[in-house]
């Protein structure tokens, strides 16, 4: 399989698993425009000041785990096939996100994460953060820029 013949990979950033319709209508438009692989990933939704070695934050990402497998049909339905999904040990979203860009090869990334306006004048948002890694952001929902 050549680069180009095969399926992009697409990861897609979330806060929590009650997926948005912005959020389910973006994969879906993303899987019709040419072949598509996707990976979820959840920030774990324990406090910020938690350590990352806490049984709190373990015990955080194993609760949103098993609500992510109950409610990721929904999001399969509009990928059109299998997502790989989990729920990421950190709560910061960028640190989520580089987690899995230095693990897997990763071509495009989705996010659907509430805006923070100081950081967006600042140009520290997510997206902006984001840009030296070169790839394709498409932001949903409060990530979306207005």
């Amino acid at each position: 399989m050549t680069e180009s013949s095969r399926p992009a990979r697409v990861l897609v950033v979330c806060h929590g698993t009650a997926f948005t319709p912005d959020l389910v209508a973006a994969v879906r438009e993303r899987a019709a425009r040419s072949p598509a692989r996707f990976r979820l990933v959840v920030p774990n939704p324990a406090r910020g000041e938690v350590h990352l070695l806490h049984p709190e934050r373990h015990d955080k990402a194993e609760e949103a785990e098993r609500e992510l497998m109950r409610a990721l049909p929904t999001l399969e339905a509009a990928a059109g096939g299998h997502v790989i999904a989990s729920v990421s040990v950190r709560n910061n979203p960028m640190d989520a996100i580089e987690e899995i860009l230095f693990g897997e090869p990763v071509d495009e990334i989705i996010l659907a994460l509430a805006r923070h306006p100081v950081a967006e004048r600042l140009h520290q948002d997510l997206p902006h953060r984001l840009q030296h890694f070169g790839l394709p952001i498409t932001t949903v929902g409060a990530a979306a820029t207005p």
